[in-house]
């Protein structure tokens, strides 16, 4: 017989483990754009709390929810972690920087399907709860990019922010269709990874703004 109660549960420790790897992932990638920087170690440990930790936060403060890495320290200590076990081993192992990319898009991709679920939990709209899944993906790395005085790549770079929203509309549709919600964050959270790892790859973007009107510099 099928136990509902187990089965809510197991998902819920589940997404628990996926949001702790989004957390590293981000964390870890956040130390190579800040390494870049030459930033000194408190530098690059500000760099990767804000790339790890802010998305969810400004998520949870929009759900007028407690904030993840307040109500769970673990979070915090994962974060400080990562970046301090990829501050050392960069040291002594030569790390491609293309691993940047491979981390940054796992960790979009893992905080995009936990996003999404922790909205729908609140019985938000699927509207809504694919915006938070956006938010929680991508706004972690506004703000790392921000920290290291470089242009959002999620602003101008292959396709980030719309493979999110794609996948967290693909998630919360398979959990209409009564998939399982493991099965369905395994798919959602793989097709957010390859869509965003083809379109670095083929350098996919969005449209960007043109005008056929001359803009003066001194006008703006």
């Amino acid at each position: 017989m099928f136990d509902l109660a187990a089965s809510e549960q197991t998902f819920s420790l589940f997404t628990y483990w996926l949001g702790m790897a989004a957390v590293a992932a981000m964390a870890s990638a956040a130390v190579f754009e800040a390494g870049n920087k030459q930033y000194d170690l408190f530098g690059i440990v500000v760099v990767s709390l804000a790339a790890s930790l802010g998305g969810g936060s400004l998520r949870d403060m929009l759900l007028d929810r407690p904030v993840f890495w307040i109500a769970d320290q673990t979070y915090l200590l994962i974060a400080i972690l990562a970046a301090l076990s990829v501050f050392v081993l960069v040291r002594w192992w030569a790390m491609p920087m293309r691993l940047f990319l491979v981390l940054d898009a796992i960790g979009l991709a893992l905080f995009s399907i936990t996003g999404t679920e922790a909205a729908l939990q609140l019985d938000a709209s699927p509207l809504v709860a694919s915006f938070m899944g956006v938010t929680t993906g991508v706004m972690g790395g506004i703000l790392r990019d921000v920290l290291c005085n470089e242009e959002p790549i999620v602003f101008k770079g292959p396709l980030n922010a719309t493979p999110s929203w794609l996948g967290s509309w693909l998630y919360i549709g398979l959990v209409e269709l009564q998939v399982s919600m493991i099965s369905a964050s395994l798919v959602a959270g793989g097709i957010i990874f390859l869509a965003r790892g083809y379109a670095i790859w083929k350098g996919v973007n969005l449209p960007t703004f043109r005008t056929k009107t001359i803009i003066d510099p001194d006008d703006v």
